[in-house]
């Protein structure tokens, strides 16, 4: 078991969802059960994964975790693409935080890799 505060990905992770929450904040009511709540559940799943792929007892475990973590970030890049076309979010914004959700894919592959070296 891995403290999962440890993982700098966690930690970046955890960052972006505090990002994701203010963002969101100046949705369009009628936005709020949908985008909203689905940017929200793709950005709290990526660290929420992590922290339980820890708590499992294998490495193999924690890697199958990863990639959950891994297709959830893939699908918040999505939706901030799509909110910065429909214009609920600010170009300079959505590259920010395309950015940084870049980095934090990368940052789940290496890792993921890293540990299926052990393995």
């Amino acid at each position: 078991m891995v403290n999962y505060r440890n993982y700098k990905v966690w930690q970046r992770s955890h960052d972006l969802v505090l990002e994701i929450y203010r963002v969101t904040e100046n949705y369009p009511e009628s936005e709020q059960f949908g985008l909203v709540s689905q940017m929200r559940r793709a950005s709290i799943s990526v660290p929420t994964n992590i922290a339980e792929g820890c708590g499992r007892e294998t490495q193999k475990e924690l890697v199958r975790f990863l990639y959950i973590s891994s297709g959830s970030a893939h699908e918040l890049d999505y939706l901030v693409l799509i909110s910065q076309e429909l214009g609920f979010l600010a170009t300079s914004k959505s590259e920010i935080l395309l950015k940084e959700i870049d980095e934090i894919k990368k940052m789940l592959a290496a890792l993921i890799m890293a540990i299926k070296k052990t393995l």
